[in-house]
């Protein structure tokens, strides 16, 4: 099959389209035939690497997979050939105390596709049964593919940690991100009143018709100041924050007492400075948040299917092209989600 593949870690230039061998499948797998891989932040990162990351090589990148069923294991009964599919993008190891509580996402033995496992960054790929969901109706294998990870990890960010209540104010940063569009969607479906950041009044523009309230130019405006005055001096109920290092005072800052701080990333650095005082005299709660379980995709899917979630797609390239859409999302220009087309 063709695919696309590195056998070290670098820049763009390591990406390589060229044929390999077809993945086998064990008894409870499903064996995909992808139609379109979304990319991440995450297929940077891994493509950089890390220190401690052991990847076998060549390794075949991409976690956002949708595509059809091409062929099942004798063990499988709940998916058959053909059906139009999308996946989970975690797999754990179904057995230990985590995953029997339905907490999969903080399995001990977790796996991601595209990371620890070949990805979706080619003609096919190997999954388990229990990560294989039907496409909700209306949507493209495009529009499937930008759905997993991101509207997953915002899931679980604003309704499992932090618990989002309706008419609580929430703070988005990066409207036009992967995460940011899809936290938007969410909180505005739970009630919520969101205020989101952005670099370019062309973007800010993006999040509003997304469904924010009110937007923050943060190249110009300071985030917390204006946070202020939208909100009458009292600060936002939760911010949803994934950038790092450059936002991480201002979203701080711009919480009201006892908000919640979610973070699911650290795009821009991971150092962080937190005034214990603050914290404690004001009642802030900090999370942090990793993907999601494989239940919260029932209820983000059911969204889809009745229309009040919808994709972000910024553009379709096909699949030889990786290594170009690689540097557009490294640039930081897309307004959601890039996604390869396959086949």
């Amino acid at each position: 099959m063709k695919a696309i593949v590195y056998e070290k870690h670098g820049g763009p230039e390591v990406l390589e389209y060229r044929e390999v061998p077809e993945p086998r499948i064990g008894a409870d797998e499903v064996l995909v035939r992808v139609r379109a891989c979304a990319l991440n932040h995450l297929d940077l990162f891994v493509r950089e690497g890390w220190p401690g990351l052991k990847l076998s090589m060549p390794h075949i990148p991409g976690s956002d997979i949708a595509g059809e069923v091409a062929r099942v294991g004798a063990g499988v009964t709940r998916v058959k050939a053909g059906e139009r599919v999308l996946l989970a993008p975690l797999i754990s190891c179904g057995k230990c105390e985590k995953c029997a509580a339905g907490e999969d996402n903080r399995c001990p033995e977790y796996r991601m596709i595209g990371e620890m496992v070949d990805g979706g960054c080619a003609e096919f790929v190997a999954a388990p049964e229990e990560n294989v969901f039907p496409i909700p109706a209306g949507l493209s294998f495009e529009e499937a593919a930008s759905v997993p990870l991101v509207f997953l990890t915002a899931w679980h960010m604003l309704m499992t940690r932090a618990k989002l209540k309706p008419a609580e104010t929430v703070l988005v940063l990066g409207a036009t991100s992967g995460v940011g569009s899809a936290a938007i969607q969410i909180a505005k479906v739970a009630g919520a009143r969101v205020i989101t950041t952005a670099g370019s009044e062309r973007k800010l523009e993006f999040g509003l018709k997304l469904g924010a309230d009110e937007g923050i130019l943060h190249s110009t405006q300071k985030i917390s100041a204006e946070v202020k005055r939208l909100t009458g001096g009292r600060g936002v109920d939760v911010v949803v924050e994934h950038v790092g290092t450059a936002t991480w005072d201002q979203s701080v800052a711009s919480l009201k007492k006892g908000g919640r701080l979610v973070t699911c990333g650290a795009t821009t650095g991971y150092d962080a400075h937190v005034d214990l005082r603050f914290l404690f005299f004001r009642e802030y709660s900090l999370l942090g948040s990793f993907m999601g379980s494989r239940a919260e995709m029932h209820p983000v899917l059911e969204l889809f299917s009745c229309g009040k979630l919808r994709p972000v797609v910024d553009e379709v390239m096909p699949l030889e092209k990786a290594a170009e859409a690689h540097r557009k999302l490294e640039s930081r220009e897309q307004f959601g989600k890039i996604v390869l087309k396959v086949g």
